[in-house]
């Protein structure tokens, strides 16, 4: 019974996907007398938490409810008061509570609060699925730093473009708008100058009413055509230039000048340290990046250990050719044990296309 009432509550999380960033994704359902008498989620960032909104959707006297909620309540100020302090004041008799507050400063505190107030307090109930549902904030929160899925499309044996470079379309339609509604997830894209020079893309949402999400170039040398589109229209999509010292300062000036940020990051190697640009990246409330970079930076991305998740769709489709590009570039690894092994793997088709997700095993 507590877990179909859990469910229920994850299904209403799901509800704020893409749009609650960096804040969590929370479900709250009100039961009494085995009824449900009241459901919230959080809409949007700086709205009300879930339990406000169950407690506001109620269509009966809440005191004396049991309530289930897929994160720990908070117990401290933030862009709304604490809902533990709500809970304690309407009188709820039990709470059922997914998991615990990943914020080591937080963790638990919500739950003592309630336990002290004479509440009944139950944690861990579909502790496995509220985590995954907002793993996106598990790391964010914890390790301040972005969650990273790195996308790619390839053909049967691996090519990501043929030997001319045509690359337009290994996936069908569908493929193309699963990618797009990820885009409308995440809060930021990122690719290498090399896609920049090649394609000039847009690295916009193309869904109705879908968000933008802020767009990323990694460019250690500031190689960006001035007429790229991803340094025009900043009033559609912002974007963010992470660059290095051996950028030139004057075309960082220009640059700017379009009302785009440059970030100067230590270079690695002569290259951009996307260690520490992910920390940059968090500072700019950037929680989670979609990476749809071309061979090199996702070796880089994969050699710097920044990939959470790898997201990959292959076409049926056999290409060929030793200078076709590949998924992955850079040096590669040499030793076969030191291959980066994913783990939680999971596959669905797509029409004719098989995407495969699974979690960098680091």
């Amino acid at each position: 019974m507590h877990e179909n009432y859990m469910k229920l509550a994850l299904k209403l999380a799901e509800k704020g996907r893409g749009k609650v960033s960096p804040n969590p994704m929370v479900g709250a359902v009100i039961v009494k007398e085995n009824k449900v008498i009241g459901k919230g989620y959080h809409k949007g960032y700086g709205e009300a938490h879930a339990e406000v909104k169950a407690f506001e959707n109620s269509t009966e006297d809440i005191k004396g409810a049991d309530l289930y909620v897929t994160l720990e309540p908070c117990s401290h100020y933030g862009k709304t008061p604490p809902c533990v302090d709500k809970i304690i004041h309407r009188k709820i008799k039990r709470v059922f509570i997914g998991c615990l507050d990943p914020n080591p400063l937080v963790s638990g505190k919500g739950v003592k609060k309630l336990i002290d107030s004479g509440i009944e307090v139950t944690t861990g109930i579909l502790e496995k699925e509220c985590r995954e549902l907002n793993e996106v904030f598990m790391k964010y929160i914890v390790e301040k730093k972005p969650f990273v899925i790195m996308k790619t499309a390839m053909s049967l044996d691996g090519k990501i473009a043929t030997k001319t470079g045509d690359s337009k379309w290994i996936t069908g339609l569908r493929s193309r708008k699963n990618v797009h509604r990820l885009r409308n997830e995440v809060s930021g894209i990122m690719v290498g100058i090399n896609t920049v020079i090649a394609d000039n893309p847009e690295l916009t949402c193309r869904i109705e009413n879908g968000n933008n999400p802020i767009r990323i170039i990694v460019d250690s040398k500031l190689r960006i055509p001035i007429d790229s589109k991803v340094l025009d229209n900043q009033n559609l999509a912002k974007t963010i230039v992470a660059t290095t010292g051996q950028a030139d300062m004057t075309k960082k000036v220009e640059i700017e000048k379009k009302g785009v940020k440059v970030l100067t990051i230590k270079s690695l190697e002569g290259k951009v340290d996307l260690q520490k640009l992910m920390s940059k990246l968090a500072e700019e409330n950037i929680d989670s990046i979609l990476l749809e970079g071309g061979a090199t930076l996702n070796f880089s991305a994969l050699e710097q250990q920044i990939v959470d998740k790898v997201q990959v769709y292959i076409a049926p489709k056999i290409i060929g050719g030793e200078k076709s590009k590949t998924s992955v570039g850079g040096s590669g690894i040499e030793d076969l044990r030191k291959a980066f092994q994913l783990h939680r793997i999971s596959y669905k088709t797509i029409d004719e296309d098989i995407l495969i997700e699974g979690y960098i095993r680091w």
